[in-house]
């Protein structure tokens, strides 16, 4: 599929201030993959790293009962006031992934999280660069959310789990895979680089994770499952 392939959806939130990661081609591409799950009244789910709230507010209109993580407070209080604005009930816990829901698990856990490659070695503390910055291969939280998902998931739960393909997908299938999940890539999609891609072009061809005459990022779902 090509980012041409779809367009820009009307459900995105209306409110995004600066500071916010703005729901953009991942945030719809996960949005497609989780209208297709088996969601009804009695699911649980998890957003992990739920930004300006879209996938939690859409996991809320197909039924669902949710918990939206972020360890932004700005990020959580901008996702409450869209959840209210969309008319949609949703729990907020501010917290760093799993560690806000201590001793819970869930039907499903979805997460677009942080996985752009950075220069920096240090992650950011504050900025919206936080929303971005994923350490020097891009998966500082994506190797996190891997290993911790079989201890928030319900047996036969699912995460999804978004991200590009410079992190490395096999990584993930294989990460995923060793924490005992059986994964697949559900969905892809071809898509202009964004300004961060396109201002860190040339240190990601000289790390290898770009080719020169690239000017399109490769998306992927990644859907991993409990037995």
């Amino acid at each position: 599929m090509t980012a041409d392939a779809w367009a820009p959806q009307s459900e995105v939130p209306a409110f995004t201030p600066p500071g916010v990661y703005a729901p953009q081609w991942d945030t719809r591409l996960l949005t497609r993959a989780l209208s297709r799950e088996d969601i009804g009244a009695a699911t649980e789910v998890l957003d992990l790293g739920t930004g300006s709230g879209a996938l939690a507010v859409q996991a809320a209109r197909l039924g669902a009962r949710v918990t939206a993580v972020d360890i932004s407070r700005l990020a959580v209080l901008t996702a409450r006031i869209n959840a209210l604005m969309a008319g949609q009930r949703v729990r907020f816990r501010r917290g760093d992934l799993t560690t806000a829901v201590p001793g819970r698990s869930y039907d499903l856990v979805v997460s677009n999280p942080p996985y752009v490659p950075s220069p920096d070695v240090t992650l950011p503390r504050r900025g919206i660069a936080r929303a971005w910055d994923a350490g020097r291969d891009g998966r500082a939280f994506i190797d996190r959310i891997c290993a911790e998902a079989p201890s928030v998931l319900n047996p036969g739960g699912a995460l999804l789990l978004v991200h590009s393909s410079l992190c490395g997908t096999d990584a993930t299938l294989e990460r995923l895979a060793d924490a005992g999940l059986t994964a697949t890539v559900t969905d892809r999609a071809a898509v202009p680089y964004g300004p961060v891609l396109r201002s860190r072009r040339r240190w990601l061809v000289q790390q290898g994770l770009l080719d020169g005459d690239e000017d399109r990022e490769e998306l992927v779902v990644v859907r991993a499952e409990r037995a």
